[in-house]
């Protein structure tokens, strides 16, 4: 499972170490799942800690193998984080003295390596503490585990996937991120339901919602009286409420059934408010919105040109895409990344209620997001790094002078031409 760009043939043959890549040129052999695969799991995982002692700081059984009713390549992946990947002296020898082949170095990808075990079929995957890789993992595990119609869904199209010819089997991979991201979608944002009502509570009277972020997004926006609004990843509904107060008429839409509950208990009487992934098809006509707010939601989308080309399908000609996404020189400076001209997936902890909310999210730089505006046809009209409202300062002089002095989010209006 991977969340990287697709791999051309060069950059799979330059990962791969000592040698040629090896090529399948063939089908994908998928076997019915075996109770044995735990089983091989834990007598490795006792191999790699009497390795590697405290080096290890995470070691699970992650991949198909890891789900009970899952078919599988008959190959058992393992997820370990050492203090520092790329360290490969701190942590090499030692797996090499115990018969583990290093064969993929990727150190501009979540300085990721993979081994090959001794006399069992593993991958053996090794990063950091921090990488986006090991909550996708568990995330995507433990959907898979808990909801059967996902499970099926992964290993039809896993069958599908298999039943062609692959050069490379990392191609095999790279083919089913598609459904890989569809599931992780679904399995985000019911995370969002078991706090909806914190985060509504939150989002009401927080300095960076209330003060800072909706004032953005309402005024580039503009005069919206008479107009029709999408309130694209509304959550709690209050965007929403204050697009309506302007006049217009507002659908707000979002992944989660617990927030749109929320918001149709709130403020279901001044909008209207339905469950919906944007990253599908929207059950809307063509040309029928006349603006579309997204505040604080892209960032959720590994790739934005499906829900890039379903706004620009439901905006009337010369509609205004507005949306707000995490500042993208922020977010490499504060999770202390190595390389700025990555896409990464990230995760912080969004607290709330006294409880850990974990919240993932992807960083990109700057470049690539004009570019994925422009590929799907809208020309920029504005690009703004606003200050918070004057009332923020009463509210929270010192959180008031972050938002006035560092990059927080970044705010676009982009127009669909006429």
């Amino acid at each position: 499972m991977t969340s990287q760009e697709a791999l051309s043939e060069d950059e799979i043959e330059s990962n791969w170490v000592g040698g040629e890549a090896p090529k399948l040129n063939s089908t994908v052999l998928l076997v019915d799942y075996d109770p044995e695969w735990p089983k091989l799991f834990e007598r490795e995982a006792e191999r790699i800690r009497s390795v590697l002692g405290e080096q290890v700081l995470v070691l699970e059984h992650v991949g198909s193998t890891s789900v009970p009713g899952l078919c599988a390549k008959p190959c058992v992946d393992i997820l370990l984080e050492v203090p520092d990947s790329a360290d490969e002296d701190a942590y090499l020898p030692a797996l090499e003295a115990a018969g583990y082949r290093l064969v993929i170095r990727e150190p501009d990808w979540e300085k990721h390596r993979c081994f090959k075990g001794p006399d069992t079929n593993i991958n053996l995957h090794v990063y950091s503490p921090g990488n986006g890789q090991t909550p996708r993992y568990r995330l995507f595990r433990d959907r898979l585990r808990s909801h059967p119609e996902e499970l099926e869904l992964y290993a039809s199209t896993k069958r599908e996937l298999g039943a062609r010819e692959w050069k490379y089997i990392q191609q095999y991979a790279d083919a089913k991120t598609a459904v890989v991201e569809e599931i992780l979608g679904r399995a985000r944002a019911a995370q969002y339901d078991g706090y909806s009502e914190a985060y509504a509570e939150h989002a009401g009277k927080s300095v960076t919602n209330a003060l800072y972020d909706r004032p953005a997004i309402v005024d580039l926006a503009g005069d919206v009286e008479g107009l029709s609004v999408l309130d694209v990843g509304c959550a709690a509904g209050h965007l929403s409420a204050l697009l309506a107060e302007r006049g217009a008429g507002v659908l707000g839409i979002d992944s989660s059934a617990g927030m749109v509950a929320v918001a149709r208990e709130k403020f279901g009487d001044v909008a209207r408010f339905e469950q919906a992934d944007v990253s599908l098809p929207l059950d809307l006509p063509d040309g029928s919105i006349d603006v579309i707010t997204a505040s604080l939601v892209l960032h959720y989308l590994p790739d934005w040109g499906p829900a890039l080309a379903e706004f620009r399908r439901v905006l009337k000609p010369g509609g205004a895409l507005v949306f707000s996404v995490h500042h993208p020189g922020e977010d490499w400076r504060w999770f202390g990344k190595d390389d700025y001209f990555q896409l990464e997936l990230l995760e912080d902890d969004f607290g709330l209620d006294g409880k850990p909310h974990p919240v993932r999210f992807y960083r990109r730089p700057l470049s690539w997001t004009f570019q994925a505006v422009r590929d799907a046809g809208f020309a920029v009209d504005r690009l703004v790094e606003p200050m918070p409202v004057p009332a923020a300062d009463e509210a929270d002089p010192k959180w008031a002078e972050n938002l006035r002095t560092k990059p927080r989010f970044l705010y676009f209006r982009a127009v669909s031409p006429s």
